[in-house]
């Protein structure tokens, strides 16, 4: 009896231990990210304000490059080069091969659904996105989103006009892989202010988007 009792104060011991280094680190990388958002901002703070690029800390293999700001969600981001996975884990992420943030054409904007690109699925149609660049301050407005395979490049292909294109996995909240995107699109404030009626990306309203997979399409 008393081995076994001995017995189960270890295994229980053991238990708490390995539960307090759980938590441990889990606390350790909420704190890392707090302060690489930190410096992140800070660093693109510094970028619009006199043009001279920065990296967020001296081995950071990434930099920002612009602002995106939505003021009714109180969304304020940083923008950095690149949508590789290690730019991802660190902020919202330009697409490379799409126009550069405040450039003429189709700019693409991606962040992950679980963090930075979150506020995708509360964006409502007419909301204002600000794009800001050195020396230059680009305003859009959302027209609608959509769900799209991943592989559906042509979401981002060149088109008429001047586009902004922001897009997260979906479902929001999923924890596994997803093959879906979920793409918000937002045209100048003056197209979008204008537009009697939304294109064919906007049959389903932003914001409006079910949290659970498409019910349409077969994973």
């Amino acid at each position: 009896m008393n081995a076994r009792r001995r017995a189960v104060v270890v295994a229980a011991a053991v238990l708490a231990a390995a539960g307090t280094l759980v938590v441990g680190q889990e606390a350790y990388l909420r704190a890392k990210g707090s302060l690489a958002g930190w410096l992140i901002g800070r660093a693109c703070d510094r970028w619009l304000f006199d043009g001279i690029p920065r990296r967020p800390w001296a081995w950071a293999d990434m930099r920002p490059i612009a602002r995106l700001e939505v003021p009714r969600l109180g969304v304020r981001q940083a923008i950095l080069e690149g949508a590789t996975g290690g730019t991802l884990a660190f902020g919202l992420g330009h697409v490379s091969g799409t126009a550069a943030p405040g450039e003429r054409g189709t700019c693409a904007i991606a962040g992950h659904r679980d963090r930075w690109g979150a506020f995708l699925g509360d964006l409502l149609p007419g909301d204002e996105v600000i794009v800001r660049t050195v020396g230059a301050t680009s305003r859009y407005r959302v027209t609608g989103g959509s769900i799209v395979p991943e592989d559906a490049a042509e979401v981002l292909a060149p088109g008429p006009g001047d586009r902004l294109m922001l897009v997260t996995c979906y479902p929001f909240g999923g924890l596994l892989r997803s093959r879906w995107r979920y793409v918000v699109s937002c045209v100048p404030s003056t197209s979008a202010r204008n537009s009697a009626s939304p294109g064919p990306e906007a049959a389903r309203p932003a914001g409006a988007a079910p949290r659970g997979r498409p019910a349409s399409r077969d994973d």
